[in-house]
Parts: structure tokens; sequence; C-alpha cells
């Protein structure tokens, strides 16, 4: 009988031979191969900075042009814990192939929009996409090297990561002067499909440290709920409706009772959506608190310097998201350099420390300079800035990743990307809420709204600053120069 055949042949064979360690080419592929969804999933949080002028007059509404980035925040937001958990059960490569799916589909949907709520709608299923993609890569890196190594590969994440912040509004403003604003969402379908060939393959010598977990969609509904009611209450207040008005205090009301049933939620379900048993890590708690306040405050910067050097100074799209490269190039280089160093000194939180002080000061100096810059003024505030928060960057991610068992590796991942997408939604919206006024959109060089500008650049200095305080109470533990050993193996 066939049927016993086969099973008796399957009994018998020998069993498959599983990969050796991973050598230092091979890791590197892996990276390299790992850095075009990390730039897919990044770029999105920046590209539209430069287009949002352009979008809001071809569709006649600028009082929603918020929701293009809050929506795609909100929504990679919810489902960044939840593709940390899958890819724990799953493996990485089936995570990363459902979320390079999910995102071109959003892109699809935004690039055929015919009306702002068509297009937030088509943000938002990118947002479910996009989460993924960066979360899924830096679980790659994980897997792949201890901690002490990490670092050093990180450096090609990073570089990924600041390129599509820093190039997005280039690429942004230079599609809406030459050409259609719907491309801004077509021009990386090919970039995907080559992302899902290359993972498919690359990912197939990856080890695997499978742990049983339960994705908790209530939570995400929860938190996707309280977030979108306090961003209309954002949105809203004081242009549509006055603050003190019913529709706006009952949206607060709404996202203060949602709050209050997330949290409820972690504490009593068995498995939240971020679960306590990382964050209760003082260690974990602190590298997410360094990392999001970092990150939040450099994601405010790429999303309105563009924005203020057009309505404020005047400049073209083209020519406020070019300015930017020098952000992205110093970032990148701070990063990549003292990336190697991270590993081979004792006290490696010293010199991104510094650093992060540089960084700091030379936000408060784009704060008080708002009213009287000048280009070359302009550029070199971005090197020091660039400058000061690289180095803070693979640091964090390399302190979490040090002190979590492996198997929870990608859940500790996803809950630092969480927190830090979360709290860059909230930055976003806060911050729109500032500058996003009927005039600033259309343009006016007002001394109003360059005061405005000021107050945000103020806010996002502060929050480095936070950063700061917490890089200097995290505790140095040596870093791990051994990976443990798999379980029984499976394939991505």
């Amino acid at each position: 009988m066939p049927g016993v055949a086969r099973a008796a042949a399957r009994d018998f064979a020998p069993p498959r031979a599983e990969p050796g360690p991973l050598n230092h080419r091979e890791r590197r592929v892996i990276v390299m191969t790992m850095m075009m969804p990390v730039f897919m999933g990044s770029i999105d949080q920046s590209i539209l900075a430069s287009s949002l002028p352009t979008i809001g007059r071809v569709f006649g509404d600028v009082h929603d042009l918020p929701w293009l980035i809050t929506s795609y925040l909100i929504a990679a937001t919810a489902l960044t814990p939840l593709y940390g958990k899958f890819a724990d059960i799953q493996g990485r490569r089936a995570s990363l192939m459902i979320a390079l799916g999910i995102y071109m589909v959003g892109s699809l949907i935004s690039a055929a929009s015919t009306s702002i709520l068509m297009l937030i709608g088509g943000r938002v299923v990118q947002g479910f996409g996009g989460g993924g993609l960066v979360t899924t890569s830096q679980m790659v890196l994980g897997d792949i090297a201890p901690p002490k190594d990490r670092a050093k590969y990180y450096a090609y994440f990073s570089i990924a990561f600041t390129s599509a912040g820093s190039i997005g509004p280039a690429v942004g403003g230079w599609i809406c002067q030459h050409w259609h604003w719907s491309l801004i969402f077509l021009w990386k379908f090919p970039f995907c499909l080559i992302a899902g060939v290359l993972a498919w393959s690359a990912l197939r010598r990856l080890p695997r440290y499978d742990q049983p977990h339960r994705l908790d969609i209530v939570g995400a509904v929860l938190v996707m709920a309280a977030s979108s009611s306090f961003m209309l209450a954002l949105n809203l207040g004081g242009v549509r409706f006055p603050w003190l008005s019913a529709p706006v205090l009952t949206l607060i009301a709404c996202s203060v009772v949602l709050s209050i049933g997330f949290v409820l939620r972690l504490v009593s379900t068995v498995e939240p959506l971020i679960p306590i048993a990382v964050l209760s890590d003082r260690t974990a708690r602190l590298a997410t608190l360094v990392h999001c306040s970092g990150w939040g405050a450099l994601i405010g910067l790429n999303i309105f310097l563009p924005m203020y050097l057009q309505s404020a100074l005047g400049w073209s799209p083209t020519d406020a998201g070019l300015s930017l490269i020098t952000l992205m190039a110093t970032l990148n280089a701070s990063a990549g350099i003292t990336s190697q160093l991270i590993g081979r000194v004792r006290h490696y939180k010293a010199l991104p420390s510094v650093f992060l002080v540089i960084g700091i000061g030379a936000v408060i100096a784009l704060a008080y300079s708002a009213s009287s810059m000048t280009t070359l003024k302009f550029e070199i505030i971005l090197l020091l800035i660039g400058i000061g928060f690289g180095p803070t960057a693979p640091l964090t991610q390399v302190v979490l990743q040090n002190t979590v068992a492996m198997h929870h590796l990608g859940t500790a991942i996803g809950t630092m990307s969480f927190c830090r997408t979360l709290l860059g939604t909230i930055i976003v919206a806060i911050f729109g809420a500032v500058v996003l006024s009927p005039g600033v959109v259309a343009g006016t060089p007002t001394g109003t709204s360059i005061s405005h500008f000021a107050i945000v650049f103020l806010a996002a200095a502060g929050m480095m600053a936070v950063a700061l305080l917490g890089l200097l109470l995290i505790e140095e533990k040596p870093l791990q120069d051994t990976m443990p050993t798999a379980p029984a193996a499976k394939r991505p």
C-alpha cells in the first residue's frame, strides 16, 4: 500500500542534518538582507512629512492631515507586540512574509485613494504590515549573535532605520513636486518583492528558539481605540470644536476609560499584550525608556522639520527634504563607529552619554534660532543632533537583549518597539496640534507659526533629556559573549 510504504520510509529516514553555527559572513548576509524590510517599515514614518501640504491641497482637507501619519503609527503600535509573539511561535520568516503582504496591500489602497478618508484607511492597513517589518528584523539580529557582538551588526539596522527617516522627506517632497503623490506608495513595491525573496532564502539557516504564546487581540484593540480617541480629540480641539466642548471632552473621557481598561487587561490576563515580566526588570525598563524617549524626539523632528522649513522659511518640498541628509549621514556614522566599541569596552555607557548631551544642546539651539535660521546654521545643528543621538540607538537594543531570556527575545523587542511607536504616535499628535493650524499648513511664514515650531523643538530637547537621565541610571551589566543552545531544531 503506497500510504504505508511512504510512512515506513519516513519513519526510517535519517534525521535532517541541522545547520551548524553561523560564521561572521553568514551573519552579515542575513543582517544586510533584513536592512530592506527595516527601511520599508521605517520610511513610512517620514516620507509624508514634506508631502502633507500637497496632499491637503489635492483633497481640500488640511485638518485631517495628521491622521495620515498617526493612523499608520497607531496601527503599527497595536500589532507590534503581536508580531513579536507570533514570531516566537511560528518563526521569523513566517512573521516577515505576512508583514510584507499586508504592507503591500495597504500601499495599493493608499495609492488608489480618492478621498482623505480612504487614504487614512490605506495607511491603517500599511501600519498593520509595517509594524511587523521592523520588529521581526530586529528579532533576527538577536537570533544570530550574542549581546557582546550585536552592536556591530545593529549598525546595519541603524543605517537602514535612520536613512529611512532622513531620506523619507526628500523622496516624498521630490515625488510630490515632480510626479504624482500616489507614487509615494507605489515606488516601494519592487523593493518589497525583492525583500521577500531574499528573506525567504536567507532565513532558512536561522536558529529557532520557539516559545508558545497567547496573542492578546483584546489588548491590541483597546490600545488602538484609546490612542485613536486621544488623537481625534487633539485633532478636533481648537480647530473644529472648542477644547472644552462636549465632543472633545467625550473623546478624552473615552480615551481615559479605554486606557484604564487596557491597564486592567495587562494586570489580569494570563499573557497580556505588554508582558509585565519583561518590564519588571529594571534594566529592561530603563533601556526601553531611553530608546523610546530618544527615538520619539527623532521621529518628531524628522516629521516637523520639513514643515518648519517649508512653512516658516519658504523652502521648496525637495529642498526641505534634502536638508535632512546631514542628520542621516552623521547619525549613521556616529552609530556605526560607536557600535564597534560597545562590545570592546567595559564602561559602554560613557561615550553615548557624552554624545547625548551634545545632541540635547543642538536641539535647544535649534529652538532658540528658529526665527533667525540660516542654511549653514541649520546644517551644523543637524550635524550635532546626528552625532549626539547616534550611539544611543544601538546601545539600548544591546542592553535590552542582554538582560532578557532568549525565548522571550521576540516579545521583549516587540514590547520596546510597541512603546517606541506608541510614544512616537502621541508625540506626532501633540506636535501636530501645536503647529498644524490652517495658517501654518498653508505656508504662511508668520511669527506665531515660528514660535510654535520653537515650542516643538524645546519639547524634543526635553524628551532627549529624559533619555539621558534613563541612560545614566542603567546598570552596566557585562555583555554576554556566547549564544544559548537552540532547542529541538525547526525550520524558520
